[in-house]
């Protein structure tokens, strides 16, 4: 597996994982219970969820394309763009402090995310943007 692959893989299990389980399955709950700030409705919790697993959809198919040795240019930049933005939110809002009054379990996965953003958008420019010329694929 090469190293765009790899990014690609760790981004759709972790988003899956930490992510679109919890969004769009748990009980509120059991979010509320982990720490998750308590919600007048969680419709926008479950399609926050449901954006997040169509995200990891357009990952699939940036995967598929790493895995023999092209790279499909649209999944790479939406990953690098909601990676990035994630990244800053997060460390923005986490360095202001507004998890502190949230359960531990997700003050971990806030700043577990900082970091996990950080490295999937580096990931992504280094092996998508600036990999080898001659395996570009452009895919739509």
């Amino acid at each position: 597996m090469n190293p765009l692959s790899r990014v690609f893989t760790f981004k759709i299990a972790a988003t899956i994982v930490v992510w679109c389980i919890p969004l769009l399955l748990m009980p509120a709950a059991w979010l509320e219970a982990l720490g998750f700030p308590r919600q007048e409705s969680y419709m926008f919790v479950r399609m926050l969820g449901w954006a997040y697993l169509a995200l990891c959809v357009g990952y699939g198919f940036g995967l598929k394309e790493s895995l023999q040795g092209r790279r499909a240019m649209g999944p790479i930049w939406v990953g690098i763009v909601s990676n990035s933005g994630a990244f800053l939110y997060l460390l923005y809002y986490g360095v202001l402090g507004t998890w502190t009054s949230w359960g531990i379990a997700f003050q971990v996965i806030g700043w577990g995310s900082v970091l996990a953003t950080l490295m999937i958008t580096l990931g992504l420019l280094m092996f998508g943007v600036r990999g080898p010329a001659e395996s570009v694929h452009q895919s739509g």
